[in-house]
């Protein structure tokens, strides 16, 4: 069990090892922080969290670094976040002002958090399968192509160009218009899916050159509306692992596979814990089953009105934990923000 004066000397050893990348001795700990205790009385302190492995000497007659376990108890008792400054604040509100859709939106985000944290920001695309179709409309761009142009009521908007078999005017695509449209309008994205998936017009063999168009932009749109339902992330900031490098214990190759395959931080993002703030923190070897063990990820809940997804920040054990969430939330609760008035003018 550690001591009230044991978490305080922790707190002060990983904000220390944060600041300076050294670690951190009683006699460091005496200068900088205001305990009012002798340096023998910290170093029993460290003696004991030591012992509960929470902190580690790295190298004979060094200092201490906090351990996972450490950074772990660290974050678990956080007292408060520190805030983001009035500048900080309105960079967030200028930076994600005015967005031409929800793509832009969480673009404009993740390069927001790396900005404010210099580490690599993930977003969590909400997912769309109860989301609803409300307008899909078909636009000939010429004689055998034609955009496909699906929209939800939470204002994603898809556009897919379908090459056809056979040139078509102006009145037959509306024959293919006539019969697509109302296989999806009204349904949810799931729903208009599944239309398509099994519509019996669809499965028959097509014969006319408007059957063969209607059974080529069916197939586009089932795959558009796939993507609805698929989890995907945004990412930015993957440059900053190569200028942190020196922060990692081992290989960030691992890391780096994971950006590229995606399906690994999605599975995990989905399995942290959040607190009752929606916050949550996933730290060095608690990702060891995802092959991310040399990484912490820090996250915060947004809402919006298909559900809620996730806001992330991934880098080294050795982070500034308190700013990087305070970051996270700061811009989930924007982004929130944002989205609900989106919601409101529909």
């Amino acid at each position: 069990m550690v001591s009230d004066r044991g978490l305080q000397v922790l707190r002060a050893i990983v904000q220390d090892y944060v600041d300076t990348h050294e670690p951190v001795g009683s006699r460091s700990i005496v200068e900088r922080h205001s305990f009012g205790v002798s340096a023998a009385t910290i170093r029993n302190d460290m003696a004991l969290l030591e012992d509960e492995e929470l902190i580690a000497q790295p190298h004979t007659s060094s200092g201490r670094v906090p351990t996972d376990k450490g950074y772990r108890v660290f974050v678990d008792h956080l007292a408060e976040l520190r805030p983001l400054s009035s500048a900080q604040r309105s960079a967030i509100a200028s930076f994600l002002g005015d967005p031409a859709d929800l793509d832009d939106l969480l673009a404009r985000t993740v390069r927001l958090l790396t900005q404010l944290t210099g580490q690599v920001a993930l977003v969590q695309y909400p997912s769309f399968a109860r989301a609803s179709v409300t307008h899909v409309q078909l636009v000939p761009l010429d004689g055998r192509r034609v955009l496909v142009i699906i929209v939800t009521d939470t204002g994603r908007v898809s556009q897919r160009i379908t090459g056809l078999a056979d040139e078509l005017d102006a009145e037959s695509i509306e024959r293919v218009a006539a019969r697509l449209v109302p296989l999806l309008a009204g349904r949810s994205v799931a729903d208009a899916a599944e239309q398509l998936q099994r519509g019996a017009e669809l499965a028959a063999a097509p014969v006319s050159a408007v059957d063969r168009a209607l059974h080529r932009i069916a197939q586009a749109a089932a795959e558009e509306l796939d993507e609805f339902r698929q989890n995907r992330l945004v990412l930015a900031g993957s440059a900053t692992l190569a200028k942190r490098e020196q922060d990692f214990r081992g290989s960030i190759h691992p890391l780096l596979e994971a950006i590229e395959e995606q399906v690994t931080l999605l599975r995990l993002m989905s399995e942290m814990v959040a607190d009752e703030q929606g916050l949550s923190a996933s730290i060095g070897r608690e990702n060891a089953a995802f092959g991310l063990s040399e990484a912490s990820i820090v996250a915060s809940e947004y809402d919006s009105a298909v559900g809620a997804a996730r806001i992330g920040i991934m880098g080294p054990t050795r982070m500034d934990y308190p700013r990087n969430l305070a970051a996270a939330r700061a811009v989930a609760r924007y982004l929130t923000r944002l989205l609900d008035e989106d919601e409101g003018r529909r």
